[in-house]
């Protein structure tokens, strides 16, 4: 996420590191760069100069008053603050108050929308504990109702459709009827889209807001189309004045102008971003935790909330005394890796700790991993699970067939997990794991 805007701004950062004191001089030539990753992220040329301009503003404001601070520190310190200001300020919740509440969500096609229904309804039924209902409204592309109706199976979320219907508005408003008939919390439209801004879909979904008068309307927006996320977003936004955007894709070869620029253009908050295709990946947005990660500080406030959502405290608890106790074995250890794969894309959250984005940059680290050590351990009997000790070599060869992989990938499975095992031993009579409910780190060397 972000990687290449990252880089340039460290690169910024150097012209001052290291020097004794900010001057006129080293500030122009750091401001000159970070003007530069601005723009070569996709950032409007107006807005990286307006950017730069408070930035300098306030470097040299401090040139005779923080005499003793770190210049290099400094700047970072400034560029995050007014990273945070330009991605909004702070984050701003999104309004579901009603009987039901009623979102409404928009977007060209190919945005992800349709997954974003199915994400928020997740979203507001597993954190917001309501009951939400999902209504396709997208009666030009068959697909779109046969894909929220996939999504609502696999959520058990209900989806109300009228698949012979062909006027959204009349769709829309019945399944308003159906919720409140049915005592539904909250109701989710998904509207068509198309592949350009043009008037009929504009029409549409005006008609569609003016009939329900939605609690909430969000602009859904691929942020991988850069500055042109951001024009599509103007151009919505004059017509429907919609309350949010949502920014997906993410996890793509993204730039990040759509992520800087827009609120600073549009004038309406990111509320929501997804990296994703997994139905939980979705996230509130908070600009100063996503102002930390381009500047490569990590983002540990956010790992610790995934990680409290999906740890379990008692679980955690028994598996920190058997740690101390030097009894880990393969039981523990499959529990706390199907826990680790709750929390989402495994880079994605080794990238929330500060440094190891820039260190992860160009590391394969393949999810499916986790699956070939779920084969390896559900092959083993009770007893080998709950004793590693009892794996000879006989043994492994009947692991290694039993779970399709080589008697070499075992051998190198073992040796990490004993490794493991005896380091988190020794860190557990120092201390603690440091890391959030007990959960123990992949072996150094990965499994492969």
């Amino acid at each position: 996420m972000f990687d290449s805007l990252s880089d340039r701004l460290e690169s910024a950062f150097k012209v001052v590191s290291g020097k004794n004191k900010i001057t006129e001089i080293n500030v122009a030539e750091s401001i000159k760069e970070i003007r530069r990753a601005l723009v070569g992220a996709d950032v409007n040329y107006k807005i990286a100069k307006e950017f730069t301009d408070k930035i300098k503003d306030k470097a040299l404001g401090t040139e005779n008053v923080l005499r003793n601070v770190n210049p290099g520190q400094l700047m970072v310190k400034i560029v995050m603050d007014e990273l945070t200001q330009l991605m909004g300020g702070q984050s701003v919740g999104i309004n579901v108050k009603g009987s039901p509440g009623i979102v409404l969500v928009a977007g060209l096609q190919g945005s992800g929308k349709t997954t974003f229904c199915g994400k928020l309804a997740k979203y507001l039924k597993e954190k917001r504990k309501m009951s939400p209902l999902l209504v396709a409204c997208d009666v030009y592309r068959p697909a779109a109702i046969d894909q929220l109706g996939v999504l609502g199976e696999s959520l058990k979320v209900p989806v109300y459709k009228e698949e012979e219907n062909k006027n959204p508005v009349e769709i829309a408003k019945n399944a308003l009827k159906h919720a409140k008939a049915h005592g539904y919390h909250v109701v989710i439209i998904d509207t068509a889209g198309r592949l350009a801004v043009d008037e009929v879909m504009m029409a549409e979904v005006e008609a569609i807001k003016a009939a329900l008068t939605p609690t909430e309307t969000l602009f859904v927006v691929d942020s991988m189309t850069g500055q042109d996320a951001v024009n599509t977003a103007e151009a919505f936004n004059q017509r429907i004045d919609y309350d949010g955007v949502v920014l997906t894709k993410l996890d793509g070869d993204t730039r990040g102008g759509a992520a800087l620029s827009v609120k600073y253009t549009v004038g309406k908050p990111i509320k929501f971003v997804s990296t994703g295709e997994k139905m939980d990946a979705l996230d509130v947005f908070y600009p100063d935790r996503m102002a930390q990660r381009i500047l490569g500080m990590g983002d540990i406030v956010s790992l610790v909330e995934k990680a409290e959502m999906e740890m379990d405290e008692a679980e955690a608890k028994r598996v920190e005394k058997k740690i101390k106790q030097n009894k880990f074995d393969f039981n523990d250890f499959l529990g706390q890796m199907q826990q680790i794969k709750k929390m989402g894309d495994l880079k994605g959250l080794l990238g929330m700790i500060p440094g190891m984005g820039k260190a992860l940059k160009d590391v394969n680290i393949d999810d499916k991993a986790l699956v070939r050590v779920e084969a390896i351990i559900q092959s083993m009997t009770p007893e080998e699970r709950q004793n590693p000790d009892l794996l000879t070599l006989s043994r492994k060869k009947r692991l290694a067939l039993g779970c399709g992989q080589s008697l070499e990938q075992i051998n190198l499975f073992v040796k990490n997990f004993n490794d493991m095992r005896k380091f988190m031993h020794k860190m557990s009579k120092g201390g603690g794991m440091g890391m959030p409910g007990g959960m123990p780190s992949l072996p150094k060397g990965g499994f492969r």
